[in-house]
């Protein structure tokens, strides 16, 4: 619960509010307008062909981007679909097979969906992809023996009560299938917060919601058709938008990439100063301790120029090199902000990891003998800004690249103009 709260803090609440917002949005617009009796006939033809433009869409680009998770959740929405329609959504709510069938989907699909949210991507064609898609067909065939056989076994037990409450007339869900959509749902929230605001979790959290409304909803009339398609639509949003962070933004250090930064720089107006900040010595870095500890360090020193004063952006524009910029600010005006920068990341205690200490702490850790070693980590900065001769954001970035060539020549862990 500590790591899961602490997790919960460090995520950026612009994050939180990005991430969450597009399967939010999917659903509400659902709830709002695929009900009965809202659209007008003549939207009639685009709504039925809703749920196949989501089952193309989403499994091209999952394919596309090779995220099979999507591609197997969608596969799984589709195929419950069809069951249900098959079967009759009228005998869901009533006894016999459909009854049968809507008891086990009701158990199977939020299983389903948070097992393939917890596993990690393995690619489409792969030998695993291969035994993931597997999966699927494997609890087919069982479900189409129990509809062939008309065996009422499966429905009877699980429409067994958990807690002696009548909930009938709240929803046609069985009390087994209540109490997995619940864990189920408090597991896929718990990885979205662990995982740091990933946008596939919450599309995988947005697709459960959904396909509870959808099993839900059957009792008021409404056809689960139209909400397992935007449960489908969650997931494409949620790929969609981890696409762009793969982008836009390092994963390595968590700052934006030098792609963010050439947007950025499109968007600047007349005036403004731009730095460039390099990791003194880093090659040093590598060669004696490793890339380990290489990458420690640039995550080291991303953390404090994300905290950069003064209105300043930075980005990651590769290697051991950063950018900051400075909108509507002169030289003189973000020196200081620099300065500060600098002094954070030389004033940072950076302590090597024992080589002995094993990477996931232990039940009982053994108290360390052996003397920790710490290291000394310095930027060095060059900054430059736009002048009245209408320079371009690229001549601002040379010239400001020019003055850390000039920094780093007069002995490093400096700001020079």
């Amino acid at each position: 619960m500590a790591k899961m709260t602490t997790a919960l803090s460090n995520i950026p609440p612009r994050h939180l509010f990005t991430q969450l917002l597009p399967g939010g949005i999917a659903l509400l617009a659902a709830l709002v307008f695929l009900r009965p009796g809202v659209l007008s006939d003549d939207m009639r033809p685009y709504i039925n062909a809703y749920p196949y433009a989501i089952l193309g869409v989403g499994i091209f680009l999952g394919w596309y981007f090779n995220r099979s998770r999507v591609v197997f959740a969608i596969l799984l929405l589709a195929l419950a679909d069809a069951a249900l329609l098959h079967f009759g959504v009228g005998e869901s709510t009533g006894e016999g097979v459909g009854r049968t069938v809507f008891d086990l989907l009701s158990v199977l699909l939020p299983l389903n969906l948070a097992g393939y949210a917890m596993l990690d991507e393995r690619g489409l064609f792969t030998t695993r992809g291969l035994r993931r898609l597997a999966l699927i067909p494997a609890q087919v065939v069982p479900v189409l023996l129990v509809v062939l056989l008309d065996w009422h076994g499966p429905s009877a037990w699980l429409e067994q009560p958990l807690v002696n409450l009548r909930l009938t007339a709240w929803t046609v869900l069985p009390q087994t299938a209540l109490a997995i959509f619940g864990v189920t749902g408090i597991l896929l929230a718990g990885r979205y917060i662990l995982l740091q605001s990933s946008a596939i979790e919450a599309g995988f959290l947005w697709t459960l919601v959904s396909t509870f409304v959808a099993l839900h909803g059957i009792r008021l009339g409404w056809l689960p058709t139209n909400f397992l398609a935007t449960g489908g639509l969650a997931l494409i949003a949620g790929l969609v938008a981890a696409s762009y962070r793969m982008a836009y933004h390092d994963d390595l250090t968590g700052l934006p990439g030098r792609r963010a930064m050439n947007e950025a720089l499109l968007k600047l107006g007349s005036r403004y100063a731009m730095a460039m900040v390099d990791v003194d010595h880093f090659k040093r870095f590598n060669d004696t301790y490793g890339h380990d500890v290489g990458d420690q360090v640039l995550r080291m020193v991303a953390s404090r120029l994300g905290g950069v004063s003064g209105g300043g952006k930075a980005f990651r524009y590769g290697g051991e090199e950063f950018s900051v910029i400075f909108p509507n600010k002169s030289t003189k005006e973000a020196a200081p902000h620099l300065e500060a920068l600098r002094r954070a990341v030389a004033a940072s205690r950076f302590i090597l990891r024992n080589p002995g200490r094993p990477r996931k702490k232990p039940s009982t850790p053994k108290p360390s003998v052996a003397p920790r070693k710490e290291v000394s980590v310095t930027v060095s900065i060059g900054v430059a800004d736009r002048d009245d001769r209408g320079t371009d954001p690229q001549q601002v970035l040379k010239a400001a690249d020019k003055a850390l060539y000039r920094a780093k020549s007069a002995g490093r862990n400096r700001v020079m103009f």
